[in-house]
């Protein structure tokens, strides 16, 4: 996994775009990954977390965060597009003044979760359980920035 670039790169490279405040599709994305995580916190206590649904509890975790990142971004006026959109997404957490252990971290996450999408890749209950931690973490201060 490669290192990420900054979110001006991003920019300059068109993968990330200034466009005008869509305040509407911001508060429609935070509204789903709000459900999502009502979804997940359902899950989680009926079912728990196992060896067998790890993949699904990460998969959740990041479709979450991703979901709110996204929101903040059209409410401030960008919209990323095309290969690499979900870096980019991710590199604007150095522009919301997240630690960059974190933005690492979410990097790293959205690598591995690429690995189980499209090649099958399966991971462990720890690593579920690290994700699980870490979105507990990214909640509040993304909500508070939307």
């Amino acid at each position: 996994m490669s290192p990420l670039k900054k979110f001006n790169e991003f920019l300059e490279s068109e993968i990330l775009r200034k466009k005008k405040a869509d305040k509407e599709r911001g508060k429609s994305l935070k509204k789903e990954a709000e459900r999502k995580e009502k979804s997940l916190k359902e899950f989680l206590e009926k079912i728990g977390l196992k060896e067998e649904n790890a993949n699904d509890v990460i998969e959740n975790c990041y479709d979450i965060i991703i979901f709110l990142i996204r929101s903040k971004l059209y409410v401030d006026g960008y919209a990323a597009s095309g290969y690499n959109a979900h870096e980019a997404e991710i590199s604007y957490l150095s522009k919301l003044n997240f630690l960059e252990e974190d933005i690492r971290f979410m990097n790293e996450l959205r690598y591995f979760r690429n690995g189980i999408l499209y090649y099958g890749k399966s991971l462990n209950k720890e690593y579920a359980k690290k994700v699980v931690d870490f979105l507990k973490k990214m909640l509040p201060k993304l909500k508070k920035l939307i």
